[in-house]
């Protein structure tokens, strides 16, 4: 490919990059938004969880099972109906987001819930024996102790994301696995598609960057116990601290 010609074709590049940081965007957002509460569920259901339900559990723990399963392409396609009665179409950059979230939530899950079984039960003791709710124990201490590895978690997400994107090109959603697919193998531009491949690769390189930057620095804000250091029981929880007032306030 001569310069004349990928200045031709910059144009379609920009808006085929935005077409995907606009599916991933908000792929991602829906997909934090219904997956971390099945990840927090998953955990507090189970044998020994403060809500412990072993029928829930197993048939919460079988259908994201399922949905993971599932290879993305076959998922697209199933959900061609749905997708139409979603957005009113099952082409483009909108409708590719409905397989691209619901793909994307059971995989988020089950990083939810890695990294909240990683957490300090003792922390949960702790808070436990000052009366705290199931809430306020999720709010308190789950969440903000488990938040560097959900942050890696959501990286990741994102990452497979992109990857899924590029698929989703493949029956028109747009973005830069469409460009690969149109100009590059369809029309044996081989130059175009290592560019495409280039930029993926970019961007890809980018946000884990940015991902493993803000849990590294999250992690050393907080410490290595965390923001909730003061409920670890060897330490104690002595009454008027920031610990022991955010729990009575609940």
């Amino acid at each position: 490919m001569t310069w004349a010609e990928f200045s031709a074709m910059q144009p379609l590049l920009e808006q085929a990059c935005w077409d995907t940081l606009y599916m991933v965007g908000w792929s991602t957002l829906i997909a934090v938004v219904g997956g971390l509460p099945l990840g927090i569920l998953l955990v507090l259901t189970d044998r020994g969880g403060l809500l412990q339900n072993i029928v829930a559990n197993k048939v919460i723990g079988q259908v994201v099972n399922i949905a993971r399963s599932m290879p993305f392409i076959i998922l697209m396609v199933a959900l061609m109906t749905f997708t139409r009665w979603v957005t009113g179409t099952t082409i483009g950059r909108e409708a590719a987001i409905v397989p691209l979230a619901i793909g994307a939530i059971p995989f988020f899950a089950r990083l939810v819930e890695m990294s909240v079984r990683e957490v300090d039960s003792g922390l949960v003791e702790a808070v436990q024996s000052m009366g705290g709710s199931t809430w306020k124990i999720v709010r308190s201490v789950l969440v903000p102790e488990a938040l560097p590895s959900l942050i890696s978690g959501t990286t990741t997400t994102v990452v497979a994301l992109i990857g899924y994107s590029a698929m989703a090109g493949t029956v028109g959603a747009g973005g830069l696995g469409d460009i690969a697919i149109r100009y590059g193998y369809q029309r044996f531009d081989t130059g175009l598609m290592w560019i495409t491949v280039a930029i993926l690769a970019v961007v890809i390189s980018l946000l884990q960057f940015g991902g493993d930057f803000a849990a590294r620095s999250l992690h050393r804000r907080t410490g290595r116990g965390g923001p909730l250091l003061l409920f670890r029981p060897l330490r104690g929880v002595l009454p008027g601290t920031v610990a022991t007032d955010a729990v009575r306030k609940s």
